[in-house]
């Protein structure tokens, strides 16, 4: 910050902490000072907007009302509640955490910052956002809208998409910080990205810190944040093969490790190099779970996007035929009934072509 900036540090402060007080969306965590509460509206939120966590924030407070019951619950029921979601690895680390919260700190959520950021999938984010909240720590949060924010606000041109830039943001956000009262002001930061100064079109004429906004007074602000442009997103071809053995079908789940870890679904894989999706599907079942299947119809072709890539996808009804799955295959398989697979948690893809196959199959 120069010298003007700082000077206006406090006055930003002020006019952001009022607006917040008077525009503020009422939201259900922010009606909790319970740090176990706050600490599950966090990790719902990474990565995904506020109208979406809200049901599923009701849902898992009620399923799992403290810590104590997380942790003492399986990993299939957390997945489940987490169907939807995405980004499953948060859940799997939020339920890792809170068996660890239960065995080593008696069931209390540490509100010292290196004992909490040592815990699975607490990164610098979650910690401040947690903790300032929760137990009033001056930890300044980074997260997109505060980069947008203070990309605007004090023209910073480091590109907001990359990783080495954090470091930059957070010493405006570390300078900015009422430690008064940090947990109201992060959020305070954040709701103005959120409400006001948005990716496009931000609503300049409402904002509360127009009047110190250099990218407005230079005339710049569509030009903030920049970004570093992207590579293209990689698109793949698949096979998936549902596969009948009298009126159950198979479902295998995916190793807790790995991308949708955890989760169950229809075995299948990528296409090779002018592979016919049938043959792909015939071929992917026997490398994977070791059968032999026949190929009876297809189903349905699915697109679907992840974080990193794009998918298309063909569907196909298939028929045992021979073979038994390998113990050294799948994670666990498991052959169902088409109405029990509303209880296990499968991934969004699958979701695509469920009810079409209980349709069809109903016929």
């Amino acid at each position: 910050m120069n010298d003007n900036q700082i000077k206006n540090v406090e006055r930003i402060r002020k006019a952001l902490l009022k607006w917040y007080h008077l525009n503020s969306r009422k939201l259900p965590w922010r009606e909790s000072k319970k740090p176990y509460d706050i600490w599950v509206s966090e990790m719902m939120l990474q990565q995904t907007q506020v109208n979406t966590v809200i049901p599923y924030f009701y849902r898992f407070l009620e399923k799992f009302p403290s810590i104590q019951s997380l942790a003492a619950s399986d990993l299939q029921p957390v997945l489940k509640l987490w169907e939807g979601l995405g980004y499953y690895s948060r859940a799997r680390n939020f339920h890792k955490a809170a068996k660890i919260v239960v065995e080593q700190y008696g069931s209390v959520i540490p509100d010292d910052r290196d004992r909490f950021l040592a815990l699975p999938g607490v990164g610098e984010y979650i910690a401040a956002a947690v903790l300032s909240i929760a137990f009033d720590r001056p930890l300044a949060v980074v997260d997109g809208n505060v980069k947008r924010v203070f990309a605007r606000l004090f023209e910073i041109d480091a590109p907001v998409n990359v990783s080495a830039s954090y470091k930059i943001f957070k010493v405006f956000a570390n300078d900015l910080l009422d430690i008064d009262d940090p947990g109201t002001f992060n959020q305070a930061v954040m709701e103005l990205g959120a409400l006001v100064c948005k990716p496009t079109k931000p609503d300049c004429g409402i904002c509360p810190l127009s009047k110190y906004c250099q990218a407005l007074k230079n005339e710049h602000v569509e030009a903030f944040p920049g970004k570093k442009k992207k590579s293209p997103v990689p698109h793949y071809f698949m096979a998936v093969g549902v596969i009948f053995k009298g009126d159950k079908v198979l479902i295998v789940r995916r190793p807790e490790e790995k991308m949708l870890g955890g989760l169950w679904e229809f075995p299948g894989g990528r296409l090779q190099a002018k592979e016919k999706a049938e043959n792909a599907c015939a071929r992917i079942i026997a490398e994977k779970v070791n059968l032999n299947v026949a190929i009876e119809s297809k189903l349905t072709r699915i697109q679907h996007a992840y974080t990193h890539f794009k998918i298309t996808a063909d569907i196909f009804i298939c028929t045992l035929v021979s073979g038994r799955v390998r113990r050294n295959g799948p994670t666990d398989h498991q052959w169902v009934y088409l109405n029990a697979l509303e209880k296990y948690p499968f991934p969004g893809s699958n979701h695509k072509f469920i009810s079409k196959l209980i349709k069809e199959r109903a016929k």
